[in-house]
């Protein structure tokens, strides 16, 4: 995908960052049960799309998501549509 598409469909992302050509983002919860439900939804989401981002719980509350497509080793449109399905996640 080409850098000016990356930039486009990375605006339209809410707090998505561009980092070392993944997409990423971070998450913060009041507790470690919210966390971990949050990435039960997040798997759900991935499982459905047969697309599924790296999951890191850290420091008992926060999650990071990194998406990227590995077989191409860069973003492509699944990506996107991936985060943006993410977003529309009820925290």
């Amino acid at each position: 995908m080409l850098k000016k598409e990356v930039e486009k469909r990375l605006s339209q992302l809410k707090d998505w960052k561009l980092v070392e050509g993944t997409l990423e983002k971070n998450y913060k919860f009041s507790d470690f049960k919210h966390a971990v439900e949050f990435i039960n939804r997040v798997a759900d989401v991935a499982e459905a799309q047969n697309h599924h981002p790296d999951i890191l719980l850290w420091s008992w509350n926060n999650v990071k998501l990194t998406i990227t497509t590995h077989s191409i080793k860069g973003l492509s449109e699944n990506d996107f549509i991936l985060a943006s399905s993410i977003d529309r996640i009820k925290l």
